[in-house]
């Protein structure tokens, strides 16, 4: 152990809150999108366009903000992006017109990734014997805000329309900004001296200078890949004969993804033993044999809620593992590390969406088990045949 203080575990409950609450701004839109189509006149074409900017914000945010956390006080950084998503979101909340609308939905999602500036804060300030189980605690509440959002924006526009979902939010999130910079340990890392363009380009030099970033960035953007293969046809699937769920029935799948929280805590604290490669492989085959139960939906509803826990466990246990062992690299880069690894998560993300409406369309739920098990197998692959190109003797290669 060093000498400074460690990470205090109410700090890290309050930054797993912050977290929570950040990431779950970008998923709110998605089952409000019918009502806000009705007011602002879009087609059920064009309506995907409130998610598509919000995506791009949030794209845009991972490279041209999250830097910053390099450059600048990560405490006060972390509190201004929070107080300014609280102006973003109220500016959404009151609305006049679809183009203002869109505008501060793209400002939602680039000050989401506030989330990733409090892991990178985290990684820092914690000891290096505790880090992985910081930033698992911390991932677990960007689990549950992912998982909670779609329910509690559907709950609170029944009750008083969409804008108050937005509204409520924006008061939440400027009360942790507050509190946050109440709570927020000082940040000890030294700023980098150096201008914001050679900031912003050296998030692509980290790629060549650093194995394990490398390595973990593809990583994630295969086992992204792999669930949004899954999640992006779900609703189709299940909304189709012979099972004919409602939308209130289909989100409920979704909260059989908390696993995945216990998956992120679980894989930080392995991590902390060193022990991140070996929960990557198990994580890795996990996700692999969950497209088994997932496969008998057809047949059995069940087999999907097994295949749902099974592979958002595996992914947040690769995840966290991944996390933790580029948080042990260059401390004062921490924030363009996280910010070069999640840029590799959107794509992930964005591909997975697509190969998955394209397949459902063309070769139904099997032609989607498929292809979301042929990814997995990648990701494992993939794994196996880098591993050996880790530093050796570095803490977590085990």
């Amino acid at each position: 152990m060093t000498g400074r203080p460690g990470f205090p575990r109410g700090t890290a409950l309050i930054f797993a809150l912050a977290c929570g609450l950040a990431v779950a701004n970008v998923y709110y839109a998605q089952p409000l999108l019918e009502v806000m189509a009705d007011e602002f006149g879009f087609s059920h074409a064009s309506v995907g366009m409130i998610i598509t900017v919000t995506q791009v914000g949030y794209g845009l945010g991972l490279l041209l903000i999250v830097p910053l956390g390099d450059l600048l006080d990560r405490r006060k950084l972390i509190a201004g992006q929070s107080a300014l998503s609280a102006l973003a979101l109220a500016a959404a909340a009151l609305a006049p017109s679809a183009a203002f609308l869109l505008v501060a939905m793209a400002m939602v999602g680039a000050l989401a990734v506030v989330t990733q500036v409090m892991v990178a804060h985290a990684a820092v300030a914690a000891h290096p014997d505790e880090r992985g189980r910081v930033v698992g605690l911390v991932t677990s509440g960007i689990v549950i805000g992912i998982l909670l959002a779609r329910t509690v924006a559907g709950a609170l526009s029944d009750l008083a329309g969409w804008r108050t979902v937005y509204l409520t939010s924006a008061c939440v999130t400027f009360g942790i900004a507050l509190l946050l910079l109440r709570a927020m340990p000082r940040d000890q890392s030294t700023p980098a001296r150096v201008r914001y363009t050679h900031l912003i380009g050296s998030v692509f030099r980290l790629f060549a200078e650093e194995p394990a970033l490398r390595v973990r960035a593809v990583l994630a953007m295969l086992i992204f890949a792999a669930i949004n293969i899954l999640l992006n046809s779900l609703a189709l699937a299940l909304s189709a004969p012979p099972h004919s769920l409602s939308l209130t029935e289909i989100g409920l799948f979704g909260l059989a993804g908390a696993a995945g929280a216990l998956g992120a805590a679980g894989a930080g604290r392995q991590a902390d033993r060193g022990r991140a490669e070996r929960t990557t492989g198990v994580a890795l085959g996990i996700m692999l044999l969950s497209w088994l139960p997932t496969a008998m939906l057809p047949h059995s509803l069940w087999g999907l809620v097994v295949g749902v826990v099974l592979i958002d466990f595996g992914l947040q246990a690769v995840h966290v593992s991944s996390q933790s062992l580029i948080g042990r690299q260059r401390p004062e880069a921490q924030s363009r590390l996280t910010a070069g690894y999640m840029i590799f998560y959107s794509i992930g993300c964005g591909a997975g969406a697509i190969v998955s409406t394209f397949v459902y369309a063309r070769s139904g739920w099997s032609g989607v088990c498929i292809a979301g098990a042929g990814v997995s197998l990648l990701a494992f692959v993939f794994w196996a045949a880098t591993r050996s190109s880790m530093p050796q003797g570095a803490p977590g290669v085990r």
